[in-house]
Protein backbone atom coordinates (compact mmCIF):
# COMPACT_ATOMS: atom_id res chain seq x y z
CA UNK A 1 0.00 0.00 0.00
CA UNK A 2 1.37 3.40 -0.93
CA UNK A 3 2.22 5.91 1.78
CA UNK A 4 -0.34 8.64 2.18
CA UNK A 5 0.58 12.31 2.40
CA UNK A 6 -1.49 13.49 5.36
CA UNK A 7 -0.29 17.07 5.39
CA UNK A 8 -2.96 19.74 5.19
CA UNK A 9 -4.17 20.53 1.67
CA UNK A 10 -2.71 17.44 -0.02
CA UNK A 11 -4.82 14.56 -1.25
CA UNK A 12 -3.38 11.07 -1.36
CA UNK A 13 -3.91 9.03 -4.51
CA UNK A 14 -5.93 6.41 -2.67
CA UNK A 15 -8.03 8.95 -0.77
CA UNK A 16 -11.62 9.68 -1.81
CA UNK A 17 -12.89 13.24 -2.13
CA UNK A 18 -15.14 12.69 0.89
CA UNK A 19 -12.16 11.49 2.93
CA UNK A 20 -10.14 14.54 1.87
CA UNK A 21 -12.97 16.96 2.69
CA UNK A 22 -13.50 15.30 6.08
CA UNK A 23 -9.77 15.52 6.84
CA UNK A 24 -9.83 19.23 5.95
CA UNK A 25 -12.94 19.79 8.09
CA UNK A 26 -15.02 20.79 5.06
CA UNK A 27 -17.26 17.76 4.43
CA UNK A 28 -20.42 18.92 6.25
CA UNK A 29 -20.24 22.44 4.79
CA UNK A 30 -19.66 21.08 1.27
CA UNK A 31 -22.55 18.62 1.55
CA UNK A 32 -24.86 21.34 2.88
CA UNK A 33 -23.97 23.70 0.04
CA UNK A 34 -24.46 20.95 -2.56
CA UNK A 35 -27.85 20.00 -1.11
CA UNK A 36 -29.04 23.60 -1.11
CA UNK A 37 -27.88 24.00 -4.71
CA UNK A 38 -29.77 20.86 -5.75
CA UNK A 39 -32.99 22.02 -4.04
CA UNK A 40 -32.69 25.52 -5.55
CA UNK A 41 -32.19 23.98 -8.99
CA UNK A 42 -35.22 21.72 -8.55
CA UNK A 43 -37.33 24.74 -7.58
CA UNK A 44 -36.06 26.66 -10.64
CA UNK A 45 -36.87 23.69 -12.90
CA UNK A 46 -40.36 23.34 -11.42
CA UNK A 47 -40.95 27.08 -11.91
CA UNK A 48 -39.83 26.84 -15.53
CA UNK A 49 -41.92 23.72 -16.22
CA UNK A 50 -44.99 25.43 -14.78
CA UNK A 51 -44.29 28.77 -16.46
CA UNK A 52 -44.04 30.55 -13.12
CA UNK A 53 -42.11 33.82 -13.12
CA UNK A 54 -40.06 34.96 -10.16
CA UNK A 55 -42.64 37.66 -9.43
CA UNK A 56 -45.48 35.12 -9.49
CA UNK A 57 -43.46 32.68 -7.39
CA UNK A 58 -42.74 35.35 -4.78
CA UNK A 59 -46.46 36.20 -4.65
CA UNK A 60 -47.36 32.51 -4.19
CA UNK A 61 -44.86 32.32 -1.34
CA UNK A 62 -46.23 35.55 0.15
CA UNK A 63 -42.78 37.14 0.02
CA UNK A 64 -40.82 39.47 -2.25
CA UNK A 65 -38.46 38.79 -5.13
CA UNK A 66 -35.38 39.59 -3.04
CA UNK A 67 -36.30 36.79 -0.63
CA UNK A 68 -36.86 34.44 -3.57
CA UNK A 69 -33.47 35.41 -5.04
CA UNK A 70 -31.87 34.57 -1.67
CA UNK A 71 -33.62 31.21 -1.70
CA UNK A 72 -32.33 30.44 -5.19
CA UNK A 73 -28.77 31.55 -4.31
CA UNK A 74 -26.82 28.44 -3.23
CA UNK A 75 -24.25 30.60 -1.44
CA UNK A 76 -26.83 32.13 0.90
CA UNK A 77 -26.85 30.06 4.10
CA UNK A 78 -29.83 31.80 5.72
CA UNK A 79 -32.62 29.81 4.03
CA UNK A 80 -34.87 28.02 6.50
CA UNK A 81 -36.79 24.78 6.16
CA UNK A 82 -39.99 26.80 6.39
CA UNK A 83 -38.97 28.88 3.36
CA UNK A 84 -38.00 25.77 1.40
CA UNK A 85 -41.34 24.16 2.30
CA UNK A 86 -43.26 27.26 1.12
CA UNK A 87 -41.29 27.28 -2.14
CA UNK A 88 -41.98 23.61 -2.75
CA UNK A 89 -45.68 24.13 -2.07
CA UNK A 90 -45.77 27.13 -4.42
CA UNK A 91 -44.70 24.89 -7.31
CA UNK A 92 -47.02 22.03 -6.32
CA UNK A 93 -44.33 19.91 -4.70
CA UNK A 94 -43.52 18.83 -1.16
CA UNK A 95 -40.24 19.00 0.69
CA UNK A 96 -39.04 15.81 2.30
CA UNK A 97 -36.27 15.84 4.91
CA UNK A 98 -35.03 12.59 6.35
CA UNK A 99 -32.26 11.31 8.58
CA UNK A 100 -30.24 8.51 7.11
Amino acid sequence: MMAQDRSKGHIARDETLDEFLAKEGMLAETEELALKEIIADQIRQAMKASGITKTAMAARMKTDRRQLDRLLDPNNPSVTLSTLRRAASAVGRSLRVELM
